[in-house]
């Protein structure tokens, strides 16, 4: 019998994510300090910080055993980690700083098998190549989206598109937040497959 699937994450992102998958899951909110280690590079802080939110969701669920998926994701341009602005200010100043520069996402990954005590994590990195914006371009565009809670300041399945002049990543989704191909991949080895019958 397959063990039931949990998404350890509070985002709307992630969820629609699974939504569209047509997988069937729970959510459990981890709750863990998402503060960076001195001298992690952030492939090491979103991997370390995926498992950790896994293993803090085995703490709080309700089934005896479950497959728990764990995510992070940060942003980085010009050697600086990035995280979500928070407030149209923070969005501004982000967005102006990518003008024509390329902003390196990486996102972790974690599948954890609580029955078998195993976690998986990968780091799926996309590379975001933005265009040349005015000042304008960038006021309107926060205006009409509110990025405030996605890392980057920006919404890449949305309007945020026509912030960019290149994409180069293996799966759109990771810029959402949750890379479906690998995740896809790793859930089969749980035996859980959107295209199988149950």
């Amino acid at each position: 019998m397959t063990l039931p699937l949990i998404l350890g994450s509070g985002s709307k992102y992630r969820r629609e994510i699974l939504d569209r998958l047509h997988l069937n899951y729970d959510v459990v909110k981890p709750d863990i300090d998402e503060s960076a280690i001195s001298s992690e590079s952030p492939q090491q802080l979103v991997g370390r910080l995926a498992e950790a939110k896994a293993r803090a969701v085995e703490k709080r669920m309700t089934y005896d055993n479950a497959i728990i998926i764990g995510s992070d994701q940060v942003a980085v341009c010009d050697g600086n980690i990035l995280g979500k602005p928070g407030n149209r200010e923070n969005a501004v100043r982000q967005l102006s700083s990518f003008i024509g520069k390329t902003v390196t996402f990486y996102t972790g990954l974690a599948v954890f098998n609580t029955e078998a005590q195993q976690c998986e994590v990968r780091v799926e990195p996309f590379e975001v190549e933005f265009r040349q914006l005015t000042a304008e371009e960038i006021e309107r565009y926060v205006e009409l989206e509110n990025p405030f809670d996605c890392a980057g300041s920006f919404k890449s399945e949305g309007l945020g598109i026509s912030l960019f002049s290149g994409l180069k990543g293996n799966d759109p989704n990771t810029l959402i937040g949750l890379p479906a191909i690998a995740l896809l991949d790793m859930l089969r080895t749980h035996g859980i497959n959107p295209l199988n019958k149950d």
